[in-house]
């Protein structure tokens, strides 16, 4: 990718300059009514703390279990605020960021884990449809998209293991990808189908609040937890209005500072930033083709995202992937120059047809990432509270599996998600500061470098291969 960039610095900083500093989804569309803060105290037979897409699928697989249940769910900004209203809309059914990271994590377990997500994504199909949630949710193929000449072979290589799994798979050469979606950069392509769609994530997450209070669900927005503490048998949950009592509770936060410990060691939040085009014209959409609408990405360590959106502009993300010092989590950082401006290179150089479209909406949010991409759980207060995080990537559809198999942990039920060694085992910790920046840094640098030689891995990335850590957005 990067041999085919112009590197004239800010050649295209005038596409993004009149861009909203926000997102896109979250811009003003809002499509249900606002919740009132908490105020005094609730008694609850769960508290959820967090709404977004884990903790809202969280509260409405509780109600659905027990329709009886007393469950309050809690947000300290408004539903759909963090990374479930800023990420992609990209909403797949793997449980471990992609099927090779997988297959290398958990070999012995892969089968199960897969079956699990094929019914996990077919559960979240359901909901949508069976509650007639409006989030332009429509199941498409994944396209993955070779730009440089080593990558081709990689591509190639992925048929057979997506096959043994029963996904409908093909590799395209170069006159087939860009027959589907024409850009000058790919060499190849390989279109996966089965368990993938696009959605408007905010949109689902809107939908999935309505239906959490339409089942009884006690939602309140606007109340940010400050303490976490045992009451008797069951815990205390204090926002800066009120409190709720509840014998056990599902944390959900995110990559935002945790409220409750044990979790701060295993996940980073990691900014990830995002550009989005204007509507594109008939002509502007025909010149690039993308009949299918397929979710995009390519297949460098640092990776583009993108898709068109219901009214067809193009959302176009990733290759950054920046972590601050000490976990540092704040708005300030949510425009970053360098990388909208880099972002803007890329798109042009990807779609050159395009040159003239601007950007109407710039922004970044940050990610929970942990040192092996997938969901991870963790237990405090005696195992009264979960945490439900480290997603890194993927996690609109693994949110679902996330939310369900906390409830699980909480309630003591022995399942086939919780005898799983990815549920029962925590990620290899981070170190702390200062050496977790460092070897943050030192990670990004080597992957940059592995993609300029030929994807070739170097010593320290070998290394972390070794002990199945690795940074990733």
């Amino acid at each position: 990718m990067a041999a085919a960039v112009d590197t004239r610095a800010g050649r295209f900083d005038h596409a993004f300059a009149d861009a909203a500093p926000r997102p896109f989804w979250t811009d003003g569309r809002r499509n249900i009514p606002g919740f009132d803060p908490l105020a005094g105290r609730e008694d609850a037979d769960l508290v959820v703390v967090g709404a977004g897409l884990t903790g809202l699928w969280a509260a409405v697989r509780a109600m659905e279990r027990n329709p009886q249940a007393k469950v309050v769910l809690i947000e300290g900004r408004e539903v759909a605020f963090g990374a479930s209203g800023r990420n992609g809309g990209f909403c797949e059914s793997s449980l471990t960021h992609g099927l090779e990271n997988g297959i290398e994590k958990w070999p012995d377990e892969i089968v199960e884990v897969e079956k699990l997500a094929a019914a996990n994504f077919a559960g979240i199909v359901d909901t949508v449809k069976r509650h007639g949630i409006d989030c332009d949710f429509r199941e498409v193929a994944t396209l993955s998209v070779a730009t440089e000449p080593h990558q081709v072979e990689w591509l190639r290589d992925a048929v057979e293991p997506y096959s043994r799994f029963n996904y409908d798979v093909r590799f395209l050469d170069t006159g087939q990808v860009r027959a589907l979606v024409d850009s000058p950069t790919y060499l190849a392509g390989l279109a996966t189908k089965g368990g993938s769609a696009i959605v408007d994530p905010a949109r689902l997450c809107w939908g999935l609040a309505r239906v959490a209070d339409q089942l009884g669900v006690k939602v309140f927005e606007n109340s940010p937890v400050v303490k976490v503490e045992q009451a008797g048998a069951g815990l205390r949950i204090i926002t800066d209005g009120g409190e709720v009592h509840a014998p056990k509770a599902l944390f959900a936060t995110s990559a935002f500072p945790p409220v409750i410990g044990g979790v701060r060691p295993y996940v980073v939040p990691v900014y990830d930033y995002v550009l989005m085009t204007e509507p594109l014209t008939d002509e502007q959409l025909a010149s690039v083709g993308w009949q299918e609408r397929n979710g995009i990405s390519d297949s460098s360590n640092q990776f583009h995202y993108y898709r068109l959106t219901e009214d067809n502009r193009i959302l176009w993300g990733g290759y950054d992937a920046i972590y601050h010092f000490r976990n540092r989590v704040d708005p300030k950082l949510e425009q970053r120059h360098a990388t909208f401006s880099m972002l803007a290179d890329h798109f042009f150089a990807t779609f050159p047809q395009l040159e003239g479209v601007r950007f109407t909406h710039r922004w970044a949010g940050a990610i929970d990432t942990c040192s092996r991409f997938s969901v991870m759980f963790s237990k405090s207060f005696d195992g009264r509270a979960v945490y439900v995080g480290g997603f890194t990537g993927l996690g609109v559809g693994a949110s679902r599996f996330g939310a369900d198999t906390g409830l699980d942990l909480l309630d003591g039920v022995d399942s086939r998600a919780t005898r799983l060694s990815m549920v029962r085992r925590r990620p290899i910790p981070f170190p702390p500061e200062p050496l977790r920046w460092i070897g943050i840094q030192f990670t990004r640098r080597a992957l940059a470098k592995a993609d300029r030689n030929q994807g070739r891995r170097g010593p320290w990335l070998r290394l972390l291969d070794t002990f199945g850590m690795g940074y990733d957005s």
